[in-house]
């Protein structure tokens, strides 16, 4: 039963994750500020 808490916590934070990226992305936030790593995105 324990394996099994564990595994749908971190199932969920990968979500959480996961979903925080897709979401800069789409935000076009992808490089994090970064321009010099990113090719230059407009901050």
């Amino acid at each position: 039963m324990g394996t099994i808490a564990v595994f749908t916590v971190l199932a969920g934070i990968v979500a959480l994750v996961i979903r925080s990226m897709i979401r800069s992305k789409k935000n076009g936030k992808s490089c994090g500020g970064d321009c010099g790593r990113c090719g230059g995105c407009g901050h």
